[in-house]
């Protein structure tokens, strides 16, 4: 299996930053589409961003123009960089792989860990 693991989150101010990274176990990640998931109780998860295999960007409408997705490939990691944040931005947030292109659908088949995001009025 790929290992997942996540670091960053943390809680700030609305207007804020805060960047979250999500490195692979292995090279897989030179390889597999990496995507950015969150969720709130009650809530589906919801596909917020994806770099593909041949670095094609998806964005959620909620989140274009605040967050960045980028990879490295030599040190198997892809990042969500988010600028002015927003009180409703609040969620655990989820990485995941697969060498499949779900887009921003939830099928991914590698997950990492969860991380709480909070984000202050």
């Amino acid at each position: 299996d790929v290992d997942l693991v996540v670091s960053g989150g943390g809680s700030v101010q609305a207007g804020g930053s805060l960047r979250l990274s999500c490195a692979a176990s292995d090279d897989v990640s030179n390889r597999y589409c990496a995507a950015w998931f969150r969720q709130v109780p009650g809530k589906e998860r919801e596909g917020v961003a994806l770099i593909n295999v041949d670095d094609e960007i998806t964005y959620a409408e909620s989140v274009k123009g605040r967050f960045t997705i980028s990879k490295d490939n030599a040190k198997h990691t892809t990042y969500l960089q988010m600028h002015n944040l927003k009180p409703e931005d609040t969620a655990v947030y989820y990485c995941a792989a697969d060498v499949f292109d779900y887009g921003l659908s939830a099928l991914y088949k590698f997950w990492g860990q969860g991380t709480q995001v909070t984000v202050s009025s």
